[in-house]
C-alpha cells in the first residue's frame, strides 16, 4: 500500500512531463522498419514503450538508450528476423494491435504473448479485418485474446470502413497496408488520433488524409528512412496536473513542452468548456504542434460528454469524471463503451473509486452520471488501481483534496505509463510559480 499526500496549501511550479507514449512506441516502430538511423529524443522509457524496443531488439533490430534518448539501427522492414521465442508484450495494447499490422506481411511466424490484464483484453477488433480484408492469417484464443499467433503472408491492397473509434485499429492497418500490393483506404468511424500518419510521412511514406479527417489512402512499399524523433510531452500525462491545478485550491501550475495535436487535445476541450482557468502558450516546432500550459485553481461547470467528443479524450475520461466530481452540478458521461475493454473496465473502476471519495455517481452501460460538488465525504480510506495506471494516478490526483492521508494498494501500476509520477507530484507541493 502507498501512502497518498494531500494537498491543503495547493499546488504551485513547472513540470517537463514525460514524452507521449504514443509518439515514442511509433518512433520505435517506424525507426525499426525505416533503413538508416532513427534519434529519438525524450522517449517515454515506461513499461510499455520498453516492451516495444524490446519486441524489435528480439526481431534483430540493434538499439541504443541512453536515458530519454533512444538510436535505432534500422535496416528495413524486410530485415526483421523470426524472433527465437514468443514475444513479450507486457501490458502493452499498443505493442501488440500495431506489431500484427507490421508481422502480418512478413514472411516469418510470431507469438505474442502478454501479462494477465492484456490477456483479457479483445485483439479480435484488429485480427478480423487484417485477415478478411488484407488477407493476413492471425490466431487468437477462442475468446479472442492474446496469446496470439501471427503467420506472416504476402498481403492484398483494401477498402475498409472501421467498425469501432480506435487509433490502435487504424493504425495496425495501416501498417499492414504499407507492405501490400495494391493501394488501400481505410475510413474511420470517427478521426482519432493521427500519430501513426504523420509520423509515417515524416519518415517517407505516402500516407494521404482526406478533408473529412476520416478517409485515409496508403500507398504500398514506400522506401522509408531513419529520421530525428522529437517527442513531446505526453497530454495524457500532462492531464493529471492539469486536473489537480484545477481542482485544488490555491495551485497554480505550468507544464512544458506539452503535446497539442488537435487529435489529443480533448481533455483541454473539457477544461476550457468547464470554466476553467486555463492558458496556452503555442511554440514552434518542426513536428507536431506544442506548447506550454498554465493551469490555475478553478470554479468548475458541469460537462456533457457524448460519443463524438470520446476519441479525442479517450485515456483522459477518468479524469474527466474526478472533474465532474468537483464541478457545481451534474455531468455526463456516454458512447464510451471503449472504456469497458481497457487495461481495466473503467467506467466500473471509475464509478468504485469515486464512491469510495463520497461522490455520488450512477454507472451506465457506456458512461456515468456524476453529482459534483467542493467537497466530498471519504467513506472508504482505501483506493485501488486495480493494476491500471490511470486509475492508480486519478486516485493520487483525487486524493489531495481529501481531509487526510488515504492509501492506494497496487500503486506500481503507474509506472507503466509515469514512472516518476509521484516524485513529480511531491515537487509540486513543495514547488513555486512566479
Amino acid at each position: 500500500m502507498k501512502k497518498l499526500v494531500t494537498a491543503p496549501y495547493g499546488l504551485h511550479g513547472s513540470l517537463t512531463v514525460p514524452g507521449d507514449k504514443s509518439i515514442s512506441h511509433r518512433a520505435v516502430m517506424l525507426g525499426s522498419i525505416s533503413k538508416g538511423k532513427t534519434v529519438i529524443h525524450h522517449f517515454l522509457a515506461g513499461d510499455d514503450c520498453l516492451s516495444t524496443l524490446a519486441a524489435f531488439n528480439a526481431m534483430g533490430v540493434k538499439s541504443e538508450r541512453d536515458g530519454e534518448t533512444v538510436i535505432i539501427y534500422g535496416n528495413g522492414i524486410d530485415a526483421l528476423k523470426e524472433p527465437a521465442q514468443p514475444l513479450d508484450m507486457g501490458n502493452s495494447g499498443t505493442t501488440t494491435r500495431l506489431l500484427m499490422g507490421i508481422l502480418a506481411g512478413r514472411d516469418f511466424e510470431t507469438r505474442l504473448f502478454g501479462d494477465a490484464s492484456l490477456q483479457k483484453r479483445p485483439m479480435k477488433r484488429v485480427s478480423e479485418p487484417l485477415s478478411h480484408f488484407l488477407g493476413a492469417r492471425i490466431e487468437l484464443t477462442d475468446n479472442g485474446t492474446l496469446p496470439a499467433t501471427i503467420y506472416g503472408q504476402k498481403l492484398h491492397g483494401t477498402h475498409y470502413q472501421m467498425q469501432v473509434a480506435s487509433a490502435q485499429v487504424k493504425s495496425a492497418l495501416i501498417f499492414a497496408a504499407l507492405q501490400a500490393d495494391t493501394p488501400s483506404t481505410i475510413i474511420e468511424k470517427l478521426p482519432t488520433r493521427n500519430h501513426t500518419e504523420i509520423m509515417l510521412n515524416q519518415f517517407g511514406a505516402n500516407i494521404e488524409t482526406a478533408a473529412d479527417q476520416k478517409t485515409i489512402r496508403v500507398m504500398p512499399k514506400p522506401e522509408l528512412t531513419g529520421q530525428t524523433v522529437e517527442v513531446p510531452g505526453d497530454i495524457s500525462s500532462a492531464a493529471f496536473f492539469l486536473t489537480a491545478g484545477a481542482i485544488v485550491a490555491n495551485s497554480r501550475i505550468r507544464l512544458e513542452r506539452v503535446n497539442l495535436n488537435p487529435t489529443r487535445t480533448g481533455i483541454i476541450t473539457v477544461l476550457q468548456k468547464m470554466g476553467a482557468d486555463l492558458q496556452i502558450e503555442a511554440l514552434p516546432t518542426d513536428g507536431e504542434p506544442l506548447g506550454n500550459i498554465t493551469i490555475a485553481t478553478s470554479q468548475l461547470k458541469p460537462i456533457e460528454i457524448e460519443a463524438e467528443d470520446i476519441p479525442a479524450v479517450i485515456d483522459e475520461l477518468p479524469l474527466v469524471a474526478l472533474l465532474a466530481a468537483c464541478a457545481a452540478g451534474t455531468s455526463s458521461i456516454r458512447g464510451a463503451e471503449e472504456l469497458r475493454v481497457k487495461e481495466t473496465d473503467r467506467i466500473q473502476t471509475v464509478v468504485a473509486e469515486l464512491r469510495k471519495l463520497g461522490v455520488e455517481v450512477e454507472e451506465l452501460t457506456d458512461g456515468m452520471i456524476i453529482k459534483g460538488r467542493s467537497q466530498w465525504a471519504i467513506n472508504d480510506d482505501q483506493l485501488d488501481s486495480y493494476g491500471d495506471h490511470r486509475i492508480g494516478m486519478m486516485d493520487a490526483i483525487a486524493a489531495l483534496k481529501a481531509d487526510r492521508p488515504l492509501q492506494l494498494a497496487n500503486a506500481d501500476a503507474v509506472s507503466v505509463s509515469y514512472p516518476g509520477f509521484f516524485q513529480d507530484l511531491e515537487r509540486l507541493l513543495g514547488g513555486d510559480l512566479a
